[in-house]
């Protein structure tokens, strides 16, 4: 039997580094972020990043792991958070994957392997070149010739995915249909034992956010961002397209409204809010906890613990 993890998924604002911190002080547990965007130093703020009081000397890991001008992708988060969760096992203790990533949490959990990236290859430039020039409807009727299955599954201005998928049949010779029908067949790595955390009212959900957002930027999220900027950070880079850093950045540099940009925040974290919800609803084993307005904090622990002792955790 793969060994067991807890993870405590759910959309942005729900308290899930809160209930994380609870868990592992009652597990004998340790934390291990699965958010995209928290594995970027120097980007505290706009990612939500626990600080060294909120997780009440409980030991985190995969923050703050990449600067954030790296491209950083989902295969070297699992290599690497997968090495950090064996490594709590080895140590006798319980691995808590905490997060609102549901790409990361499902590739790890499944110990999906990825089609490494060889930029020796010349692949990939090459390909972002023809799209450049304006060639991705071409390069999308290649991949349909190629590999229709992926194809039809891509919007034709899909750049990323498109090259992505030309890039993994230029370099193996297998289509990356046939890579993920091959990796999906494989056992799980981990048996997921999943808290699902999410407002039983939407509105109620998406005032958090609203919340959230206003804290951020009280906080200094506009700071944060030029001083990202004022480092070097390309505005194109994969940490900068996060919600929050993306608006803010448009705003710094073209000397906007920051406050304008504030409400747009609010608007695309809202919006991925629902994504996020689509996605964790996909999970048929995972134990839903409705959050009222005024959430009782103590009864969202005890219904989280009695969950996981039904499943075989002290």
């Amino acid at each position: 039997m793969p060994p067991k993890i807890v993870i405590i998924c759910g959309p942005t604002a729900t308290g899930k580094t809160r209930l994380g911190v609870a868990l592992a002080k009652k597990l004998n547990g340790e934390v291990i972020s699965a958010d995209s965007m928290q594995i970027y130093r120097h980007m505290a703020i706009g990612t939500a990043r626990p600080s060294e009081e909120e997780m009440e000397g409980v030991p985190h890991h995969m923050m703050a792991v990449a600067d954030p001008w790296e491209n950083y992708s989902v295969a070297r988060y699992v290599e690497e958070a997968s090495a950090c969760v064996d490594d709590v096992l080895a140590r006798g203790k319980v691995p808590l994957l905490v997060g609102g990533t549901g790409l990361y949490i499902d590739a790890l959990c499944a110990g999906r392997t990825f089609s490494a990236f060889r930029p020796e290859s010349g692949h990939r430039e090459r390909l972002r070149k023809i799209a450049a020039r304006g060639g991705l409807p071409d390069l999308w009727r290649d991949l349909r010739r190629i590999d229709p299955e992926a194809a039809e599954k891509l919007h034709p201005n899909d750049e990323k995915r498109i090259i992505r998928a030309l890039e993994v049949w230029y370099e193996t010779g297998e289509t990356i249909t046939e890579h993920n029908r091959k990796t999906q067949a494989i056992p799980p790595r981990y048996e997921a034992l999943t808290i699902t955390l999410t407002y039983r009212d939407r509105q109620a959900l998406y005032d958090r956010i609203d919340q959230r957002v206003d804290g951020m930027m009280a906080q200094g999220l506009a700071r944060e961002v030029r001083e990202l900027l004022a480092m070097g950070v390309p505005r194109e880079a994969t940490a900068m397209q996060a919600i929050g850093y993306k608006e803010l950045a448009d705003a710094v540099a073209n000397n906007g409204d920051l406050a304008a940009a504030a409400e747009t925040v609010k608007l695309r974290s809202r919006q991925y809010a629902k994504r996020q919800l689509s996605w964790f609803r996909r999970n048929p084993e995972a134990h839903w906890i409705f959050l009222e307005n005024n959430p009782d904090f103590p009864a969202v622990v005890q219904d989280s613990t009695n969950f996981l002792r039904e499943k075989g955790l002290p």
